[in-house]
């Protein structure tokens, strides 16, 4: 069986695609460079594929080189890439793209009758798969602001989600600590009546309200997070209004407490559901 090419369309095609691709890596990486580069790559590119397309050689060596030198080089023409870590990072997000790329166009194909709409597609593909990149790196940072946080008390231990706020200042003059703010309703599940009579009142101020607010230090907490982070007596302060309305976290945590110390976890604590 044989095929008809036309290297020109095939050539332009190509250059179409690549710089698309290249733009998007530039742009998600953040990488410096002008937008002639991106062109000139793109345009490398696409003569390295043609070239390879009409060479003699068996068509797993074409798909080889395709893969392999054709990608690099076009890389290192249209980035600034400064290490291996960045080269792989954009040869690898450069795969995920042009499958992300390829499968779009492929949805749209059976409904593209000309080539000119075949080419707007393909822009507005990038313009999805950016848009598409940044939501979830906006995602990615809204939960980054969560985390979960063990808390062990007279031998148990309780697991919440919390908060890393800024905004929380509020620090126990007695001990120089941060203090961080737990759920009022939740806190009821926490601590016995045997335990009240170890909370004391330090103030606190707020926007438009002041007063004073019950804390107590715990025997410990640990900060789930890439790494687990070990806060030694910690200072808890039991909120007198509901800390979130749709119950997404119980606690507040300042951030500034992740400097605590970092320890292993014993395995005599029990576990109170």
């Amino acid at each position: 069986m044989y095929y008809e090419l036309y290297i020109d369309i095939l050539f332009f095609v190509n250059f179409m695609m690549d710089s698309i691709l290249l733009l998007a890596i530039k742009t998600i990486l953040k990488l410096p460079g002008k937008l002639g580069r991106i062109f000139l790559g793109g345009m490398t590119g696409s003569f390295c594929t043609c070239f390879i397309m009409v060479l003699p050689i068996a068509e797993i060596v074409k798909l080889i080189l395709f893969h392999s030198f054709v990608q690099i080089v076009m890389l290192f023409i249209a980035l600034e890439i400064h290490n291996r870590a960045e080269f792989f990072r954009a040869l690898i997000l450069l795969y995920i793209l042009s499958i992300s790329l390829g499968g779009i166009l492929q949805l749209f194909r059976p409904y593209i009758r000309q080539g000119s709409i075949y080419f707007v597609i393909a822009v507005l593909s990038y313009y999805a798969i950016y848009g598409s990149w940044r939501f979830l790196s906006k995602l990615q940072k809204y939960e980054s602001k969560y985390c979960e946080i063990t808390l062990y008390i007279e031998g148990k231990k309780y697991k919440v989600r919390a908060l890393f706020d800024t905004g929380n200042i509020l620090v126990d003059e007695a001990t120089q600590k941060m203090v961080c703010i737990l759920d009022q309703e939740y806190a009821k599940h926490i601590f016995s009546e045997n335990e009240q009579g170890k909370f004391r009142k330090i103030p606190y101020r707020t926007v438009g309200a002041c007063g004073e607010l019950s804390v107590c230090e715990i025997e410990k907490m640990c900060i789930h997070m890439a790494k687990n982070r070990w806060v030694l007596k910690p200072v808890i302060g039991i909120s007198q209004v509901k800390i979130s309305s749709q119950k997404e976290y119980q606690m507040i945590v300042n951030p500034e407490i992740l400097g605590g110390r970092e320890d292993e976890c014993k395995n005599n604590i029990t576990t109170k559901d």
